[in-house]
């Protein structure tokens, strides 16, 4: 029996679908892999990105917040939260993320 793909084999496998312009079938692979572990920050990161380039907003926030769950000491993922939200029209939510990446950021902290 063949070994099954790693959760980076499938992360690739979804990539290369992306980038031949199967954004929804991309994004299909990536919520499998996420479905068997959710812990995968990389994979929400690029869900968060690519659901808001299918504007799917609420999904793009809903992986863009278990990035900052997954990885809170990461200034990246609030900004990445931000962008989702404001592309969703979620404008306070938007600048508070913008404002706690930004307060990581800070020289100091």
């Amino acid at each position: 029996m063949a070994d099954a793909l790693s959760r980076e084999d499938r992360y690739a496998a979804a990539e290369r679908l992306k980038d031949s312009g199967d954004l929804a079938a991309a994004v299909a692979a990536l919520e499998a892999v996420v479905a068997e572990d959710p812990g995968y920050a990389l994979a929400h990161s690029a869900l968060a990105a690519w659901c808001t380039r299918l504007e799917r907003h609420d999904d793009a926030v809903r992986h863009a917040r278990l990035v900052c769950e997954l990885e809170p000491n990461e200034p990246f993922s609030y900004t990445a939260l931000s962008v989702a939200c404001m592309r969703g029209g979620r404008i306070a939510e938007a600048e508070d993320a913008l404002a706690r990446s930004r307060m990581m950021q800070a020289p100091g902290r």
